[in-house]
């Protein structure tokens, strides 16, 4: 292979920031790594994401105990990836919430996502040892839920599918903040290997319809005021559109894989290049493209063998 697979090649650690976004609100970002957010409510704390082991997930752990001492008391996952979820245990949670897709996709492929993503991104499962197995949630919901965290109220909603099929994002009205799981990105590319490309672009339509005053996206920085939220959202809009969009003209006239891995390269490269995680998640986003784009709804399962066979052929 004349690329180094995936993320393996990219063993710096990264500068953690904890930045704060509203009153009681809080993000835990680390330079594209995955983010995870906080909501302080009058008795307990959320956190959103859990990271990707229990001894990264401790790191933020150590960032919340110098802003309040009030225990954690809910976990909220976005969706099933492995990055995201297997740190759990580390927070001690009495609930872990997820969509009922999200859960469902765990029962589905969340073993085959675990094996696949140690392989990818070895820096980010430092002890992986401690990981005590699936993330399972405790309570799901369908297509929103409420909880109060005191008189703090946070709505949890699936908007659309996106990332995946059962993307949630979490809004905190009071402060008029989202925290958007990896729907949306900041100088950062979107992973597109289990996404829904053309509704994608539709529940970025229904983000922006918050006119939030901050958002905590999956990647990148926190970013504040309604200017900086629609940047985001735009420039997300903007990756998922020049990723789709060419690979679907050749799907379209019958080209094959390589041939839209070369379309999306012209597309995307000058404008994306710098982006993090951005020849990582290349190959993985123009092969769901070329599915969605034949036809196939559901997102095939990756494998970590399906990935090195994959990355040899648009990569090697």
């Amino acid at each position: 292979m004349n690329k180094a697979f995936a993320s393996r090649g990219d063993t710096n650690e990264k500068e953690t920031s904890f930045s704060q976004i509203g009153k009681g609100l809080w993000a835990f970002t680390a330079q594209g790594d995955p983010n995870s957010g906080v909501i302080i409510g009058d008795e307990s704390v959320m956190i959103i994401e859990a990271q990707a082991t229990p001894r990264i997930a401790k790191k933020v752990i150590e960032h919340v105990r110098r802003v309040t001492d009030k225990p954690i008391s809910h976990l909220v996952l976005t969706h099933y990836h492995a990055v995201r979820v297997l740190g759990a245990a580390a927070y001690e949670a009495p609930q872990i919430i997820m969509s009922d897709t999200a859960r469902a996709m765990v029962v589905e492929r969340g073993k085959e996502d675990w094996e696949s993503e140690f392989q990818r991104f070895p820096r980010l499962f430092v002890g992986h040892e401690d990981i005590p197995g699936l993330t399972w949630p405790t309570t799901t919901f369908r297509n929103a839920m409420t909880i109060y965290l005191g008189r703090r109220r946070v709505d949890i909603q699936h908007l659309g599918r996106a990332h995946t099929a059962g993307d949630a994002v979490v809004y905190v009205p009071d402060e008029n903040v989202i925290f958007s799981g990896d729907i949306v990105e900041y100088h950062s590319a979107c992973y597109c290997g289990d996404g829904h490309f053309v509704d994608w672009t539709g529940t970025l339509r229904e983000i922006a319809k918050f006119g939030a005053d901050a958002i905590m996206p999956g990647r990148g920085d926190a970013l504040l005021g309604q200017e900086m939220v629609s940047k985001a959202i735009d420039s997300t809009h903007d990756f998922i559109a020049s990723t789709y969009q060419p690979v679907a003209q050749v799907a379209n006239r019958g080209g094959d894989l390589k041939e839209a891995f070369a379309a999306c390269r012209d597309a995307c490269d000058s404008k994306f290049s710098d982006y993090a995680i951005y020849e990582h998640c290349l190959p993985f986003n123009v092969s769901r493209a070329f599915d969605e784009a034949r036809g196939i709804n559901t997102p095939r399962i990756w494998t970590a063998q399906r990935d090195l066979e994959m990355w040899e052929a648009l990569q090697g």
